[in-house]
């Protein structure tokens, strides 16, 4: 252990001290509460997540819009890109909005949660509206009459998004009740 002295005098040199009473660690005499960090890790992975699964459904079926204008050109494209990250930017929204420095340990792990299942139905649907978008696109360039198919299969996908932002919400909303009981 190495010795720090401040105006000659020997100050005990402890830069992490774990205190079990209130879920909080001392960095030199600075008391930082980690109970807001859940809150905010769960704030950026329903924003991260969300961004990818649209970023990666939309690149998966752009590719099948662009060799349908390559195969046939005569025909107007079919643009069905995923507006799922909008969900991860309105729990991140609503996330951010309730973090506190006061926060109970619960309230922030349920906003935890609530990002992990909007960012994670948010990348599972980008997974699924780009695999459907890239086959749906293509077939329905040999064979148009599979165009409301299409469609009917990439809105059961984005659903799916949005029972996610329900959920999401429902956990948000129970992490309000009775907070003041637990600190």
């Amino acid at each position: 252990m190495e010795k720090v002295y401040i105006d000659r005098t020997y100050v005990p040199y402890t830069p992490f001290v774990n205190s079990n009473s209130n879920h909080s660690i001392f960095i030199q005499n600075f008391k930082v509460s980690l109970k807001p960090f859940f809150g905010a890790l769960g704030c950026a992975i329903a924003i991260i997540f969300a961004v990818i699964g649209a970023s990666y459904g939309t690149a998966k079926s752009s590719g099948a819009i662009f060799s349908t204008g390559i195969l046939k050109p005569e025909r107007p494209p079919n643009n069905h890109g995923p507006n799922l990250s909008i969900y991860g930017l309105v729990t991140s929204i609503l996330i951010s909005n309730a973090l506190v420095d006061p926060l109970p340990l619960y309230v922030s792990f349920l906003q935890l949660g609530a990002g992990l299942v909007v960012g994670l139905t948010g990348l599972a649907v980008g997974f699924a509206i780009g695999i459907v978008g890239d086959a749906g696109v293509r077939a329905n360039t040999q064979q148009p009459r599979l165009y409301t198919g299409m469609v009917l299969i990439l809105i059961f996908s984005e659903v799916l998004g949005l029972y996610g932002v329900i959920v999401g919400i429902l956990v948000l909303t129970r992490s309000r009740t009775g907070v003041e009981a637990c600190y």
